[in-house]
């Protein structure tokens, strides 16, 4: 098991890194070289730069993917592949993707995006980060990553 982070606009990163590194577990974070800094928390051998174009960073992710691995992000589209790989994906919130969510949430990005095309107004149901975000993110995340080392059928809920 690896943790993969879709990092360019990934505001859990360090919880991520301090848990990984808690549980023994190694962890990559993918980001384009257009997101480059340099974080003192987090160890720079743990950073994996790819081109600045679209999916780059979803790309990188896939060819990275293996059994049991977890994928932070809160990407729809990578969260459909990552759990067609039969691993797990979980987003910065504390979503945990699963095969009874993803079509509705894909269903709901795409209808969105049509509205867009068309001009209209779409209400965003992102909401301000905050602390208890985190909280979540981090519950969630510990459950995942135990509920997978006891090889049982995880669904998020």
């Amino acid at each position: 098991m690896k943790i993969l982070v879709d990092s360019d606009s990934c505001p859990v990163k360090d919880l991520a890194y301090k848990i990984s590194s808690k549980y023994n577990i190694d962890i990559l974070f993918i980001t384009s070289i257009s997101h480059y800094s340099i974080n003192s928390e987090i160890d720079s051998s743990h950073y994996i730069y790819v081109d600045n174009f679209s999916e780059a960073a979803d790309i990188e992710i896939m060819n990275r993917l293996g059994e049991d691995d977890i994928v932070i992000s809160d990407d729809y589209g990578l969260a459909s592949l990552v759990l067609s790989k039969k691993c797990y994906c979980i987003s910065s919130k504390g979503y945990i993707y699963n095969n009874d969510n993803i079509n509705s949430l894909l269903t709901r990005r795409y209808l969105s995006k049509e509205q867009r095309k068309l001009n209209k107004r779409v209400k965003s149901t992102n909401k301000k980060r905050e602390k208890k975000d985190n909280k979540k993110f981090e519950e969630k995340f510990i459950k995942l990553i135990c509920s997978i080392r006891r090889n049982k059928n995880f669904s998020g809920e």
